[in-house]
């Protein structure tokens, strides 16, 4: 799981969210209200499909699944079962 979370944190921080100082951007901290709007969403989404071999059903998507690193890391995990 530390490796999907250290993926998932490069690629957030990296190319959806701007931060000053990303070591300091917690797995818990909250993506949506750092500034992850729903285009962003949708390509974390696509990027997490291609990068884990997942499908990340649509129905699924609510903000608690994507609003934290852990709880992507989570559903993730719980699609690759």
């Amino acid at each position: 799981m530390a490796d999907i979370r250290s993926r998932l944190r490069e690629f957030v921080l990296g190319e959806l969210i701007y931060c000053d100082d990303p070591e300091a951007f917690g797995d818990d901290a909250d993506l949506i209200g750092a500034g992850l709007d729903s285009l962003g969403i949708m390509r974390l989404i696509m990027f997490a499909e291609r990068e884990f071999g997942v499908t990340l059903p649509d129905t699924e998507i609510e903000p608690d699944t994507v609003r934290t690193l852990n709880a992507l890391t989570y559903w993730i995990e719980s699609q690759r079962r």
